[in-house]
């Protein structure tokens, strides 16, 4: 696909996740930006990115260079997940997929409960986190340019899913501070305090500076 107005600034959200491109279409929309939002429904001949990076950072840097470098355009990608003491940190990075099959979310949630429950100890604590990567390809007015920025929220499991809002493993995580799970809060109460928010809420100076 090729981009119909160049006057019109664009950015492309390097994910197939519905939730995640919900997610980030509605912050940006916060944000007031007068910046086209494109997703890789656009460009469905556009091939998966293989997340081989040890870390958040180093993943969402990867999708976000290929994408931009495939589209053109400039590419915002993120990576994230769900990090559980008890669990040594797991799922980590590999959240997505952590039952097998990506992007399973009931699988993955209850592959996490079940090991939890299986330690047998009252230790609950988690935390989410994220890196978000804004790649400009070359040839950009700006130059070509890489920014990563992190956002982590703090809180602990509940053994029981509780909510309909957000993915993934919203139902069974409560941030500090609350006593509803991500999945029982308020969109934009969740856009405020989540880890993607955070980190988009950071790279957001970067976003408008560049484009």
């Amino acid at each position: 696909m090729e981009a119909a107005d160049k006057s019109v600034k664009q950015v492309v959200l390097a994910t197939r996740n519905p939730g995640k491109v919900e997610e980030f279409e509605r912050m940006l929309h916060e944000a007031a930006l007068n910046i086209q939002v494109l997703g890789l429904r656009d460009f469905p001949e556009m091939p998966d990115v293989e997340e081989t990076g040890s870390t958040f950072a180093e993943n969402a840097l990867l999708k976000a260079e290929q994408i931009a470098a495939f589209t053109g355009l400039p590419a915002l990608a993120d990576d994230s997940g769900l990090c559980v003491d008890v669990l040594g940190g797991a799922p980590g990075i590999f959240s997505a997929r952590w039952a097998g099959t990506h992007g399973d979310d009931k699988a993955n949630l209850e592959k996490v409960l079940r090991e939890v429950k299986e330690a047998n100890t009252p230790e609950l604590a988690a935390r989410f986190k994220c890196a978000v990567a804004l790649v400009l390809p070359a040839g950009h007015p700006s130059g070509a340019h890489e920014v990563i920025c992190e956002g982590e929220i703090v809180g602990e499991l509940v053994l029981e899913p509780r909510g309909t809002n957000g993915f993934g493993y919203d139902p069974i995580f409560q941030p500090e501070g609350f006593t509803q799970t991500t999945a029982e809060l308020p969109a934009a109460v969740k856009d405020r305090i989540s880890h993607r928010g955070r980190a988009l809420q950071a790279i957001l100076p970067e976003l408008i500076r560049l484009l």
